[in-house]
Order: C-alpha cells, then sequence, then structure tokens
C-alpha cells in the first residue's frame, strides 16, 4: 500500500467546546450522516433514547456530560464518492479536564470548536481554548443552536477575535435567529439553504438549496426584514475581507466559521465537509531531536491515552496511539522507545466509543487501540522492532501543574489490594497524579488534579471499576514544585513542605503555604524548585 496516499484520505480531528454546548450531540450527528449510526443519540437523552456513543462511561451518563477523551472512527464518503477515513476524538469540556484535552490535541491535525450561540466564549472553559491555541492547530469554529435566541452574529465574531486571536472567516451566515431563524447563506456558493427541523433530530435534515436572489424574492414580509439584516452584514463581511482563507487557517491565525443547530441536524453536513475539505491530512511529526519523520518511513505511533476497563466484562486496558509514520499491520512487533523493550501487538483494535473491531493495518492519522500493551505509559514512543525499523522518539507530553490536591483512603480495608490496584492503574491513566511517600507507599498517598471533577470520577471509578469504595478528604497544598535529592533534604528540615515522589520517579515538594514557597525561592535560590508546566499560555 502507497502510505502516503493512505495518509492523504485521513482526517484526524478533535471536537471541543465549554459544557453543554452542543460537542457531544454534534459528534453523534457526524456519526448519523457519515452512516455510522442510523440513529443519533443525545447527552441528555429521553426515557426510550439512545444515550451518546462518545460518552460511553456509566458516570457521563448519568451527569450528561464527557468526562473522558473518547476515539471514534468512522469512514465518510464526500460528493463524488470518494471515501474519507474519519478520526474523531471527542473531548471533556470541563476545565477539570483540560489536561485530558491536551493530551488529545497532541494526537489531531485540526479542532472543531463549538460555540453556544447564546453564550460564546465563557470564562470558565477559556482555558481549554487556550490549550488548543498553544499548539497552533488549525481551528473550524461552529456556532451552535442557532435555532434558539442568541447573541448578536457580529459580536460573537469580535469575541472570538478578541479573547483566542483567531480571525473568524465566516462560510456560512445566518437569516434570522431563535424563532425567526429560516436559514443558512453559504458565502462561498452563494446558495441558500432554508432551515427545516427533524423529529427529534434522530436523523437527517432535508436540505432545499437555491440561489440567494431568488430567496430573498421569495421571502414573505415577515422574513423580509431578517433577509435585510442578513444581507448588510454580509456586505460588511465582504467590505472587511473576512473571507476564508486556507493559509492562515492552516497556520492557527483565522478560522472558517460555520453556524447552525447540532440538535436539528441543521448545518451538519455541510461542517463535516468543510472537516474534509479544510482540515489538512497528516503530515511528517517532529521527533525530540527536532527532525521531521517523513510519513513514508518505517512504522511509528506515540501514545496519547491510556484506559481501562472499557469493556467492564473483560477488564482489560487499551494504550491509544497515533500513528505517526510507516504502515501498521497487526501482529508486527514494536519496540517502546523508552523502555527498549520489543512487544507483539496481537491484539490491535479500531475504536468506535466503547465498541471495538480488530484492526489489521493503519496508516499515518489513525488511532489504534493495543490492548493489554504492558508496560505502555502516556507519552510513549513506539516504533517498527528489528532491522524493517528505524528508531526514533517522539516529545513528551507535558503535564500540568495541579491545582487542589487531596488524600484518597479505602473505606474497607479488606478492599486494600483493589484500592492499591486501581490508584495505580487510574494514575496510569492521569485521570489524576498520585504521589507517594517513598517510605510509606500508597497508605499516605496525596492526589494532585487540576480541578475537583477529576476527585470525583477518581472516587467513582475505584468503587465502580475495581470495587474499592473510597473516601476522598481534602489536603492542605497550595502549590508544588519538581525538586531533586540534594534539594529534597534541606526540604525536609522545613516546617510546612511536604516531599513524595511522582508515578514517573520525579521528586516533588508540596506546600501547606504558597507565601513560604516564594520566600524560600528568594533566601535560598541554590534549591532546585521548578515549576510544572502551569497551563496553555505559558507553552
Amino acid at each position: 500500500m502507497d502510505v502516503t496516499a493512505e495518509s492523504l484520505q485521513r482526517r484526524t480531528f478533535a471536537i471541543i467546546s465549554h459544557p453543554d454546548a452542543g460537542k457531544t450531540t454534534l459528534t453523534e450527528k457526524f456519526l448519523l450522516y457519515s452512516g455510522a449510526v442510523q440513529v443519533a443519540g443525545a447527552v441528555h437523552a429521553r426515557e426510550g433514547r439512545r444515550s451518546a456513543r462518545s460518552d460511553w462511561m456509566e458516570l457521563e451518563q448519568q451527569r450528561g456530560i464527557s468526562i473522558s477523551s473518547t476515539v471514534l472512527q468512522f469512514p465518510y464518503v464526500v460528493h463524488g464518492g470518494v471515501e474519507y477515513t474519519m478520526n474523531l476524538l471527542d473531548t471533556p469540556g470541563h476545565r477539570d479536564f483540560s489536561e485530558d484535552t491536551y493530551r488529545v490535541l497532541s494526537a489531531v491535525d485540526a479542532v472543531v470548536m463549538v460555540l453556544d450561540a447564546a453564550k460564546g466564549i465563557e470564562a470558565q472553559t477559556l482555558k481549554l481554548f487556550q490549550v488548543c491555541r498553544s499548539r497552533n492547530l488549525p481551528v473550524i469554529t461552529f456556532l451552535n443552536k442557532y435555532d434558539r435566541p442568541g447573541r448578536d452574529p457580529l459580536e460573537l465574531l469580535d469575541e472570538i477575535e478578541q479573547q483566542i486571536t483567531l480571525r473568524p472567516t465566516p462560510v456560512t451566515w445566518p437569516v434570522g435567529s431563535g424563532d425567526e431563524f429560516s436559514g443558512l447563506i453559504n458565502r462561498r456558493t452563494q446558495r441558500y439553504t432554508a432551515y427545516t427541523r427533524t423529529a427529534r433530530g434522530a436523523s437527517e435534515a432535508l436540505e432545499v438549496e437555491s440561489d440567494i436572489q431568488s430567496a430573498f424574492a421569495a421571502a414573505d414580509t415577515g422574513t423580509r426584514r431578517v433577509w435585510k439584516t442578513a444581507m448588510d452584514e454580509i456586505g460588511l463581511l465582504d467590505a472587511v475581507g473576512a473571507d476564508l482563507d486556507l493559509p492562515s487557517f492552516l497556520a492557527g491565525e483565522s478560522t472558517p466559521l460555520f453556524i447552525g443547530s447540532a440538535l436539528t441536524n441543521f448545518g451538519v453536513r455541510t461542517l463535516l465537509d468543510a472537516v474534509v475539505e479544510f482540515a489538512p491530512p497528516p503530515s511528517a511529526r517532529v521527533d525530540r531531536d527536532g527532525a521531521p519523520r517523513a510519513l513514508e518511513s518505517p512504522f511509528s505511533a506515540f501514545v496519547f491515552k491510556v484506559q481501562a476497563n472499557m469493556d467492564p466484562s473483560h477488564r482489560d486496558r487499551i494504550a491509544f496511539a497515533r500513528i505517526c509514520s510507516g504502515h501498521f499491520e497487526r501482529g508486527m512487533s514494536v519496540t517502546n522507545a523508552r523502555t527498549g523493550r520489543d512487544m507483539t501487538t496481537k491484539y490491535a483494535t479500531t475504536a468506535f466509543g466503547p465498541d471495538r473491531e480488530t484492526v489489521d493495518d493503519a496508516y499515518p492519522g489513525d488511532v489504534v487501540g493495543l490492548v493489554n500493551a504492558t508496560g505502555v505509559l502516556l507519552g510513549d514512543t513506539l516504533f517498527e522492532a528489528g532491522a524493517a525499523g528505524s528508531a526514533v522518539s517522539y516529545p513528551p507530553i507535558p503535564r500540568f501543574a495541579p491545582e487542589v490536591f487531596a488524600r484518597a483512603r479505602p473505606l474497607d480495608n479488606a478492599k486494600f489490594k483493589q484500592f492499591r490496584k486501581g490508584l495505580e492503574q487510574l494514575d496510569e491513566e492521569g485521570v489524576v497524579q498520585v504521589l507517594r511517600d517513598p517510605d510509606m507507599g500508597d497508605v499516605e498517598n496525596v492526589l494532585a488534579a487540576v480541578g475537583q471533577l477529576q476527585f470525583e470520577v477518581f472516587a467513582y471509578r475505584l468503587g465502580s471499576e475495581f470495587g474499592a469504595p473510597t473516601e476522598i478528604v481534602s489536603a492542605p497544598y497550595q502549590a508544588i514544585r519538581l525538586t531533586d535529592k540534594q534539594s529534597a533534604d534541606r526540604l525536609r528540615q522545613i516546617g510546612g513542605i511536604r516531599i513524595l515522589t511522582r508515578g514517573d520517579g520525579e521528586l516533588v515538594a508540596l506546600f501547606e503555604n504558597r507565601y513560604r514557597l516564594q520566600r524560600l525561592m528568594s533566601d535560598e535560590p541554590e534549591l532546585t524548585l521548578e515549576p510544572i508546566i502551569a497551563d496553555a499560555t505559558v507553552l
């Protein structure tokens, strides 16, 4: 197989948004339009309706939010009959899971950013968009829920440009909004699509197109006013040159903008077609030495997600790897660049939410799940073993600085073995960071996370998946720093500081008072107190 030709047919992208903007609903509608599902589920599913395919975890279905990133692969045939392989990574929407979102963004080539037309960019999740911007990924924006009352679209364009420094270039533009929403004008094709609803949004929307002037002329008295407003706004966009600009889009400077309603399926097909047309195919990935590795090079991949217990009946562990170069064949031997150990890939799957299907071949851009891949951790690089392979190591995935701390205690001491196993597994997944006292082990652990919701997920999964009901107790720490053995000896002599070990072996110092940390850095600058990456704004 021609690796380059296969890569050109791949689109690997993520969807990000703030909670309740419609991200998971849009994901489901992409699956509907691709034919991957026959009836779309929604996140807030009513009784008798399907739950969302991408929200497979029981806690997600209970709370109606995404709390874990999900991998979905599906084929999509565009007009003209050409089939593309779509690798869609659905991300958590809440800022507490921004580290998981960052790991996912390290594995994609483009992003679809979903905004609620009534809310725009909310402060609590601005961090997620900053994470995206920090990687200079091409971003396509979708203004969702336009069938409901919303903010002025020109105002939303200004907000996008000011808050995340992306210049919006609207491809579609609304005629009316809320109850007066009549349809969409495509500025590229100069065509108008009348708005139609579908029953509960479970099937594809009927899309009736006409040229703009004919539709304007046919507008009745009630809709002529919103038509005139839309035409005036388009004239303004034309005057300021807010037109699609692919070079600046690919450089992460502008964002093609689309409008619609994911719940009623309106504008979804146009958006999915745009992902195929605009989003870049896989390209050469840069290794640790700064050298790009050509797509045609021997097989290589990096692990961006580890997930246990996706199938409750098997209780296994899957490492999800994004293929960066070469041709993957199931059963091939690969080498882990970190450990130098070889492993076979007999149990390789492609993912569709919680469902799996054995994959025999995969190419750059694809995501492969390696079942029970012993010793494989987040950020590991894999490459083809033996004489046919070529060693490579990709940059590790940075870790975020924890902002909240807690302790975990099993409610039943008889379940301590299960508790310890769950602690180790969830640390490897990155659900939280488990910090241990070298002398006390798991008995005196400290959990570190970006947000409190991570602790809730941690406790829930320990109880439901590992059979170890757990109590989470707040810990009195305000700051964390990386340190070394020599500095640790001195820090142990100072009150209010605790030295623990991270899962990767690094020593960390926890401070009960951040002002003591600042004073110590000033008084004893020779001590090693390195900050962990704080957030996306400093990347």
